[in-house]
């Protein structure tokens, strides 16, 4: 499953100092918008339908949880404070910044402010040339045609030959490590930030699997009958699957971000079982975590219980809606106390409380250079 979208937008500027002029929109696309992925090579152009100084232009792709209008709006709004002012008149003008979008996933809208793809990209070189640098595999949704097949059939002759490059603006690397491990309480959005880095930085998701256990729902009604099975099984599940997935991959190649680490069983079941039943599960567990592969770097995503309430009534699965604000106090303080004890881990703790790392993309930058910063370090 996809979180994100995939947004492919050109760039064109022949005003001013053109190759700043991009390099700008692309950083600030990137800081306020959407994270830049991919950037093409600077391209100039003639200046297309119209007689003026020669364009540069460039391609980029990015990830976005934004549908394509908001997604339009914002482009609008970013055109708009660097200097571009969209007028009634449909003739083409020289321009400062020009960020039009090309494609949006594979959507097919055709509105008078949209139109998706975009009409023209099949009949233009400054489009077509950069795009098949970052994406050739790209398909038109309409033509059914891929980035070197609609070269081929381009009807532009223009000049269009490449010029610079640009700065890409994300600066985080994660190539330091391959096995980072994301936890969180209950709603905390662990697994949300799991998918956009695995998005972003081409890693594989380990995600845990909660939704099919049988027990979930029951516990919620009857916590005291249904604890223990409940944690039994989850941790069967964790080990299940963490043994399967990390084995089938190269931890000396790829680039893995799981939604959890199998300690997490041990902090639910302390809050839930009672002292006999815990010193048993407890036993089981340290049998199993000898075993286990720890992460280069867990990253722990505090948030405080308001909000995780919020957010678990906000996303609305019926069995989590009656979880009580102590359950989930209990549960964080577990987390806070055990990290303290694991010397051996290298643990970063985030208090994500004031953020939204979803709809403010300052916010998502800001978690990508404290994971950077302590991986640095």
């Amino acid at each position: 499953m996809k979180l994100q979208h995939k947004v492919i937008l050109s760039l064109g500027s022949n005003l001013g100092d053109r190759l700043l002029n991009l390099q700008n929109a692309v950083n600030l696309l990137h800081e306020k918008v959407a994270t830049v992925v991919k950037i093409s090579n600077v391209y100039q152009s003639e200046a297309w339908g119209f007689v003026s100084d020669d364009f540069l232009n460039c391609v980029i792709l990015l990830h976005s949880q934004k549908d394509s209008k908001q997604f339009l709006h914002e482009i609008l709004a970013l055109e708009k404070d660097l200097g571009r002012i969209r007028t009634a008149d449909k003739n083409y003008q020289a321009r400062a910044i020009d960020i039009d979008i090309i494609a949006f996933d594979d959507e097919i809208i055709t509105e008078e402010d949209l139109h998706l793809p975009h009409i023209e990209m099949q009949n233009r070189k400054f489009v077509l040339l950069p795009l098949q640098e970052i994406m050739p595999e790209f398909e038109h949704p309409i033509l059914k045609k891929n980035v070197p097949e609609l070269i081929h059939i381009c009807p532009d002759k223009t000049r269009c030959e490449y010029f610079s490059t640009l700065n890409h603006p994300l600066k985080v690397n994660l190539n330091n490590i391959s096995y980072l491990a994301i936890e969180g309480n209950i709603g905390a959005g662990k697994t949300t930030l799991t998918h956009k880095i695995a998005e972003d930085f081409k890693a594989k998701p380990v995600l845990e699997g909660f939704a099919d256990n049988p027990f979930l729902p029951k516990f919620y009604k009857d916590q005291a009958r249904y604890a223990f099975p409940l944690e039994m099984s989850f941790l069967a599940d964790r080990y299940q699957q963490l043994s399967h997935d990390l084995s089938q991959y190269d931890l000396f190649s790829d680039f893995i971000v799981a939604d959890y680490h199998i300690f997490k069983s041990l902090i639910f079941s302390k809050v839930t079982l009672g002292d006999d039943e815990y010193r048993l599960y407890k036993t089981l567990f340290d049998i199993i975590y000898k075993e286990m592969r720890k992460p280069d770097l867990y990253v722990y995503l505090y948030q405080n219980t308001e909000r995780l309430l919020e957010n678990i009534k906000k996303r609305g699965r019926s069995y989590e809606q009656e979880i009580p604000a102590d359950y989930l106090e209990k549960i964080n303080q577990g987390y806070l106390d055990y990290i303290k004890t694991q010397t051996s881990l290298n643990v970063l703790v985030i208090d994500v409380s004031k953020k939204d790392f979803v709809s403010n993309q300052q916010d998502y930058l800001d978690i990508l250079e404290e994971i950077q910063r302590k991986i640095s370090n």
